[in-house]
């Protein structure tokens, strides 16, 4: 209903006039009826001279637009042969709208001055035809430029066309209402055609929907806007690679599948929320600024469906199976939609789109539960453990180096895991920053700051790491490779550590103590291994000794030196700073005690026959046979802080 507030079904045909083919009288409702006493007062007031030039102006304006209108009319035999009005004359559209506003105005001053006109019937009729006209236009104008209001062209380009419209508002409303090409090109100084086209179309657009908004036909204006913008998009998502899926549909999805459908929702969000749906607010925002309501109305039937489609897809990745691996994928989509959360609550701040930002929220808050229920079955799986096989030569153990790059890797999200781990209402996440002493972090990096927790969760989930490979250590015989084997893995945790961002969260503090703790176990490892070697060697060379004592601590040291040199060659140290300490090491003990007893004894030895027997080796030569050790085959890995897929492959068979 316009905005006259004339029912139409009060309008009753009645008998034709002269010169007319039918004609249509105003039926008064019964609250509005007038008693017969009133008809009949015999003392009526003359129309004064004012008022009759008033009305006669009215009747012109009516009769102007009758002109215009019916030269437009489809059905009308004066209809011009041109078919679009906006696309063929510009200068014709803007007079166009300047005569429904006077006609408009012309209802107005007839309804409250002379109900029962004649003209007031044709201008209804004028009034109908001219909205079913800019209906045709509005229509034509969204369907045919549908390039020059792309939502990413719209996004960029609105703001000029917004800044123009503004500095024309303090100017007639109706005398601007439709840009001609140079108001256009003042708008911006500088912009090629495709931007003069597009805001062309976006100014029509604005004119026509503030005219039948302010006709009374703003619902059918919104309509045909509904219709269009929604397809287009439905579209734009389809060509995203945004589509409705089901929770079964991605637990049949294999892995070049899934990873397939995440890539295509990360790059398709960015361009989803910055441009698509950014750009139909601006257009609505635009075209509807009259009327905030029919704004909301178009927005919302545009762009719910398909916002809520987008968001709901990382909630149903969150509910899909589970897997060490995933929870990447998990923190990428968590980390997108956190990003975008500003622009997801500027775009739909409307309250009919509320339930697009609670689909949002709740996918993060399906993906934070799912990110923590995979860390904790993380860590369950490394308690679990079951591989009974020692490493061969004591190096790197396929858990240690599953974990410390799934670790590593984690710590990438460190963002991400602070609001995650910090969000969460478990007792054991709260209390663990508390388990562990308070210098076991670097105070000054830590007091205070949440990433606390996320330091404390990694840390845990290393030393329930460290003290399974003690139980893995329990399984070598030689109490030396087992100290070997926790030598290896323990520098290659801290090595871990210092080339990648976990050196951010745990601290030097954390490095430092693990790496005397690394020594400790070099240590221990030297003095079970070669403790019996160096005890052949008499505490004291220079003690006077008979040449058969002389003789067996040779014999001593070769067999010693022999059975050590032939089984720790298989031996293995990975890193080849703490190999080359470990060799500097043995040797500062070892070799300055053989040389002194060497050097005192051999000449006495001179005589003996076989001598090369007795005696095997030179003082010379221990270093060569020690810079043997330490180079055996062993299962090792990178120690590079990147994680492949196939590490990440791996970690659910390393961690069964």
């Amino acid at each position: 209903m316009g905005v006259l507030e004339i029912p139409r079904k009060e309008i009753t045909p009645v008998a034709a006039g002269k010169g007319r083919t039918s004609l249509f009288s105003f039926t008064k409702t019964p609250s509005s009826s007038l008693s017969s006493s009133s008809l009949s007062l015999p003392h009526t007031i003359p129309p004064s001279p004012l008022h009759k030039f008033s009305e006669s102006m009215m009747e012109e304006n009516i009769d102007n637009a009758e002109l215009l209108i019916t030269k437009w009319d489809p059905n009308s035999s004066a209809h011009t042969k041109y078919e679009f009005l906006f696309q063929e004359n510009r200068k014709e559209a803007k007079n166009f709208i300047k005569c429904v506003k006077d006609l408009r105005q012309a209802m107005h001053f007839l309804v409250s001055e002379n109900s029962v006109s004649d003209k007031l019937v044709l201008a209804q009729n004028l009034m109908q035809i001219a909205m079913k006209i800019l209906e045709r236009e509005f229509y034509h104008i969204l369907s045919s430029n549908r390039r020059y209001l792309d939502p990413g062209s719209v996004s960029s380009r609105s703001l000029r066309m917004l800044a123009w419209s503004r500095s024309r508002s303090s100017e007639s409303e109706e005398e601007h209402c439709v840009g001609s090409d140079e108001d256009i090109r003042t708008a911006s100084e500088s912009i090629s055609e495709e931007e003069r086209l597009s805001e062309l179309a976006m100014s029509d657009l604005k004119s026509i929907a503030d005219c039948m908004i302010s006709s009374g036909y703003g619902k059918e204006c919104a309509k045909i806007y509904k219709i269009i913008r929604k397809s287009i998009v439905d579209e734009q998502l389809y060509h995203l690679g945004i589509e409705r899926y089901s929770s079964s549909v991605i637990n049949k999805m294999n892995s070049q599948v899934f990873e397939h459908q995440i890539k295509n929702w990360l790059d398709g969000i960015k361009i989803a929320v910055k441009t698509l749906f950014h750009g139909e607010r601006v257009l609505c925002d635009h075209v509807f600024s009259v009327s905030i309501t029919i704004t909301e109305s178009c927005f919302t039937g545009v762009t719910k469906e398909g916002s809520i489609m987008l968001f709901a897809f990382p909630e149903l990745v969150a509910k899909s199976k589970r897997s060490p691996e995933k929870i990447f994928r998990l923190m990428d989509l968590y980390e997108s939609i956190t990003d975008f959360w500003p622009e997801i609550e500027s775009i739909f701040s409307f309250e009919s789109v509320s339930a697009v930002k609670l689909q949002a929220l709740n996918s993060l808050l399906k993906l934070g539960e799912s990110i923590r229920i995979i860390l904790s079955e993380f860590e369950l799986s490394i308690q679990k453990n079951s591989l009974k096989i020692p490493i061969p030569g004591g190096g790197i153990h396929p858990l240690t180096h599953s974990v410390m790059n799934y670790i590593s890797f984690l710590a990438n999200y460190s963002g991400v895991l602070v609001e995650i781990i910090t969000d969460s209402s478990s007792t054991t996440e709260s209390l663990l920053p508390s388990l562990f002493p308070e210098s076991y972090f670097e105070s000054p990096n830590h007091d205070g700051c949440p990433s606390l927790a996320i330091s404390a969760r990694l840390a845990w989930i290393i030393l329930v790491l460290i003290c399974k490979l003690d139980t893995k250590a329990e399984l070598y015989n030689d109490i030396a490779l087992s100290y070997l084997f926790l030598a290896n893995n323990l520098q290659f945790i801290v090595e871990k550590v210092r080339i990648s961002n976990l050196k951010y969260l745990l601290g030097d503090d954390w490095i430092t103590k693990h790496e005397k703790k690394v020594r400790q176990y070099a240590a221990n490892y030297e003095v079970t291994a070669w403790s019996k070697v160096v005890s052949t060697l008499p505490e004291n060379s220079s003690d006077g000794m008979s040449p058969e004592m002389v003789k067996t601590h040779f014999r001593q040291f070769n067999l010693g030196f022999e059975q050590v040199y032939r089984k720790q060659t298989s031996w293995v140290v990975l890193d080849g700073k703490l190999r080359d300490e470990m060799k500097v090491s043995i040797a500062k003990k070892l070799v300055p005690a053989y040389r002194e007893f060497y050097d005192t004894h051999f000449v006495a030895l001179s005589g003996e026959k076989n001598l090369e027997v007795l005696v095997r080796f030179a003082p010379e030569n221990l270093g060569n046979y020690l810079s043997d050790l330490f180079h055996g085959t062993a299962v090792s890995g990178s120690s590079s802080s990147s994680m492949s897929s196939s590490s990440l492959s791996r970690v659910s068979r390393c961690l069964s």
